[in-house]
């Protein structure tokens, strides 16, 4: 039943392609799944060979096109703007926000098999989806459940790895020790220190893959356990799904629980790959890293205060509002308060992105689930006043591109609302997500054979003295 309702929801949304010739070219790979094979490994072997082709015709016809000028500017403005990098799973657009493989959210809570009917999406469809462009059945998501579930051992060594820190050190400092604990086992550097053929290369990348997205989530709620709960460890339930079983390790019970975990793993998992936890990902896979080192390169990223760290700050902002004015804050009282912090040489976190134009549609889907599930929450009445107060006074500041709420903005009030308080550990929940996207992307560039990646820099000298000979020419 869920798979002719997911086939139904297709056919509508292929029905809206024909109307925007724009989505069409985004969603031209994309498929239902009709086929009764439910092994994930043999559906990518089918499909390799296909896009391998593919973007051998494409450098070979295409090759020399150009894709845009680089400026003074970009160079030193963090690249902003400049195209360079091939990215598969997602793409990001500055007004529609992200698509995973041709699909925006919306249209992932509406296509991919969720736990109960009406249900968030199962963060091991969008997986599937993500590596094989295709939307999966049901079947084909449970039966990777289960792979995953199989998958998910982690050794003891690993655990002792993190008990030799502090307990006091920060959670994303335990969770990317861990990792690079699991790295031991590495399939790709077993195979490449005995000679694999290049054209494998991708075949150990997927087992580590799948085996680190199984895996990580045990290793972070150990950290978490550890650090809040006195060490008392939950073990896997059999029963339950990723995201479920993810928050049924970190210790809660609750459906709802449950259910915020699978939309917040899906909507998180990626955003295409100029960001820094994919950039660094994809950077360090490039010099043949096994999954485990780029991934753990890739945390050390998400733990920075201007990437995934972010979270962490929106709700610490909010409670602080709420400690100096009270919940039942005023609109102008609100007001002021943002424009002491804003004169206060501080940023509003939680507003503001470095590609998106408009509201971020990963805070649109949390905002509906607030209201779903908890519309009279006080800090949920307080992000939504949020909602309307800061953009006006952003735009007024004149300082930004992008006044409106992300990602970040949301989720925080959400967590603490069904018992995850510990702000300091959210970024920990960012990166077991992201384990989805930047290990999909890790075996795609491995099946293309992509190339170290090696951009020129350039000195202030070689830049002054370029703009000096251009204005003379």
């Amino acid at each position: 039943m869920v798979f002719l309702k997911g086939v139904s929801a297709l056919a509508r949304l292929r029905s809206r392609v024909k109307q925007h010739s724009s989505l069409s070219n985004s969603v031209r790979w994309l498929q239902t799944q009709t086929s009764a094979d439910i092994d994930l490994h043999s559906q990518l072997k089918e499909l390799i060979p296909e896009q391998q082709e593919r973007l051998k015709k494409l450098r070979a016809e295409h090759g020399k096109v150009q894709l845009g000028n680089i400026t003074v500017d970009m160079v030193i403005g963090g690249m902003r703007g400049m195209t360079g990098l091939l990215w598969e799973t997602s793409l990001l657009d500055p007004d529609e926000g992200i698509r995973f493989r041709g699909l925006s959210i919306p249209e992932c809570q509406k296509l991919l098999p969720a736990a109960k009917p009406d249900g968030e999406p199962l963060p091991e469809g969008l997986l599937w989806l993500l590596l094989t462009g295709k939307v999966p059945s049901k079947a084909q998501v449970d039966a990777l459940s289960q792979e995953l579930r199989d998958r998910a051992v982690v050794p003891d060594y690993v655990f002792k790895a993190i008990d030799a820190l502090p307990v006091s050190a920060h959670p994303m400092t335990q969770f990317t020790t861990g990792v690079m604990a699991l790295q031991v086992q590495s399939e790709f550097q077993k195979a490449y220190e005995k000679g694999i053929s290049k054209t494998k290369y991708w075949e150990p990348t997927y087992e580590d893959a799948l085996s680190l997205i199984a895996r990580v989530p045990l290793v972070a709620s150990y950290v978490y356990r550890r650090m809040y709960k006195d060490g008392k460890f939950i073990p896997v339930d059999d029963s339950l799904d990723y995201g479920g079983n993810f928050s049924h390790m970190l210790g809660f019970s609750s459906p709802e629980m449950h259910e915020l975990m699978r939309l917040y793993v899906t909507i998180h998992s990626d955003h295409e790959g100029g960001n820094v936890s994919a950039h660094t990902g994809h950077l360090v896979g490039s010099a043949l890293s096994d999954p485990y080192l780029s991934f753990a390169a890739a945390l050390n990223g998400l733990a920075g205060p201007l990437h995934g760290l972010a979270n962490q700050e929106v709700l610490l902002w909010i409670k602080s509002v709420v400690d100096e004015c009270g919940e039942n804050i005023s609109k102008d009282q609100l007001k002021d308060y943002v424009w002491k912090t804003l004169n206060g040489g501080k940023v509003v976190p939680g507003f503001g992105h470095g590609v998106l134009r408009k509201t971020d549609p990963r805070y649109m889907c949390q905002r509906e689930f607030a209201l779903k599930h908890l519309p009279e929450d006080p800090l949920f009445k307080l992000v939504s006043q949020l909602y309307e107060v800061v953009p006006p006074i952003l735009t007024e500041l004149g300082k930004v591109k992008n006044p409106w709420p992300n990602v970040d903005a949301h989720s925080g009030v959400l967590l603490n609302y069904f018992g995850l308080t510990e702000a300091r550990y959210y970024t920990v929940l960012f990166g077991v997500s992201r384990s989805i996207g930047i290990c999909s992307q890790l075996i795609w560039d491995r099946a293309l054979g992509l190339p170290l990646e090696r951009p020129k820099s350039v000195t202030m000298d070689w830049l002054e003295n370029h703009c000096k000979k251009a204005k003379a020419a």
